[in-house]
């Protein structure tokens, strides 16, 4: 089988390329590292150092593929009120060359990985059957893209699946950027000797997921039949954390001494409670968690241990420069 991912050196895309280049699968993936890093790409990977939005790269290099699994966009949802043309250029363009490449080239189907930003500030827990509801530019981009994918679907017949993983964790997340990974920044801080900075009063709640429990269900997902057009969410209800809780849990979990954050204001559009209903995986694919979130920060913080802490990279440009901005991204406090 012929599997093609974008964003392979990305922290879902790695993933996904061990995931299925352990059975008889011949793996190729882009991306253009911006979001990622090189040495997160499997040896056994087929890789193009190629920027997804290029459409005339990528039917070429999709030909005789069965399976996309398109993971490439900037996913800096924060972000995106301030480089709005920045996310949404690269999100919605990127979507609509992968999306229109698998048309020219009769993809069996296409993984879309969309986002819980398009529930927005639906009821908790989100539920597939909920109206989308974006609150920023990313959102509204991540929804965007979802509407290009089933136009272009119907037209043209191709199956795809839109997926919701949801603050999954674990090895081969990107650690230095200081715009997106809560997790992963608390960590690269704290393993510094820096105390983390929590945006509002830190009461905002979130469910976080590891990224080995999530391996089951795209095994099964790749075989599954009867799908086409569907949504699932993947990730854990079971656990809601406000993030000054989770920046405590980190702490405890790395032996950090004198635990004292730093409270900054409220970072714009920011959604208050944002966590997913599992029901629907968990009906239909047994998706069921195996480790706790305790564990999970544990996992991830031995690997940027054993990897290395990093400094903070600035590396996106702010399209709208604005007193609204978050200090910490105004003034590179990270």
């Amino acid at each position: 089988m012929n599997i093609f991912i974008t964003g392979i050196a990305g922290f879902i895309g790695s993933h996904l390329s061990r995931i299925y280049s352990s059975s008889e699968n011949n793996i190729t993936g882009c991306d253009n590292l911006s979001g990622g890093y090189v040495d997160n790409i499997d040896e056994n990977v087929d890789f193009h150092q190629v920027d997804c939005v290029y459409l005339n790269a990528m039917n070429n290099i999709t030909k005789d593929v069965d399976y996309i699994f398109h993971t490439a966009c900037y996913p800096h949802e924060g972000l995106s009120v301030f480089s709005p043309h920045l996310v949404c250029n690269n999100l919605i363009n990127s979507s609509t060359s992968i999306f229109s490449a698998a048309a020219n080239n009769k993809i069996k189907r296409i993984y879309n990985f969309s986002s819980m930003a398009r529930y927005g500030d639906n009821t908790t827990p989100f539920t597939e059957d909920q109206k989308t509801n974006p609150k920023d530019p990313y959102a509204v981009a991540k929804v965007a893209s979802e509407e290009i994918l089933k136009i272009l679907s119907d037209v043209h017949e191709v199956e795809y699946v839109n997926l919701v993983p949801h603050n999954v964790i674990g090895p081969y997340q990107k650690y230095d950027d200081p715009f997106r990974n809560v997790v992963a920044i608390m960590i690269n801080r704290m393993l510094q000797g820096n105390q983390p900075y929590i945006y509002g009063d830190g009461s905002s709640k979130r469910c976080f997921s590891d990224i080995r429990d999530l391996y089951g269900v795209f095994n099964q997902l790749l075989d599954a039949k009867n799908i086409h057009g569907e949504t699932y969410n993947i990730g854990p209800d079971e656990e809601p954390i406000s993030i000054a809780q989770l920046a405590e849990l980190i702490a405890e979990v790395l032996n950090f001494s004198n635990f004292d954050p730093i409270f900054v204001r409220d970072r714009p559009q920011e959604v208050k409670n944002a966590f997913c209903s599992s029901d629907k995986i968990r009906k239909e694919f047994g998706y069921k968690t195996q480790y706790k979130l305790k564990d999970s920060i544990d996992y991830m913080a031995k690997w940027i241990s054993q990897r290395g802490t990093k400094k903070f990279k600035y590396h996106l440009n702010l399209d709208i420069k604005s007193n609204k901005m978050p200090e910490t991204w105004d003034k590179k406090l990270f």
